[in-house]
């Protein structure tokens, strides 16, 4: 079964904003197979989130999001320096 996404739009436009990422584009670093997935205990009170790292053109984009039954939800993204150590050590992908 495939996933779909899905996002608020008003928190779309105000990531773009802030951070220079539509949430279009972020569904891009699910596609890198090197991708990893970590579980966001800092932001998890309500429901259970997570971080993807992933590889996308010439970065490495860090997702915030949760799943709503077969959806991924995307919260938040952005090029995070942090994003890219951890994607780095976990991935095993060095530059």
């Amino acid at each position: 079964m495939r996933a779909g996404f899905n996002w608020d739009p008003s928190k779309d436009a105000e990531n773009h904003r802030k951070h220079g990422v539509s949430f279009k584009e972020a569904q891009a670093a699910f596609l890198d197979p090197n991708r990893v997935i970590a579980r966001d205990a800092q932001h998890s009170q309500t429901e259970p989130r997570f971080y993807c790292f992933g590889r996308v053109s010439d970065g490495v984009m860090t997702v915030r999001f949760t799943y709503r039954g077969a959806v991924i939800r995307i919260i938040g993204a952005g090029y995070w320096r942090r994003g890219k150590k951890l994607y780095e050590a976990h991935s095993k992908v060095h530059q």
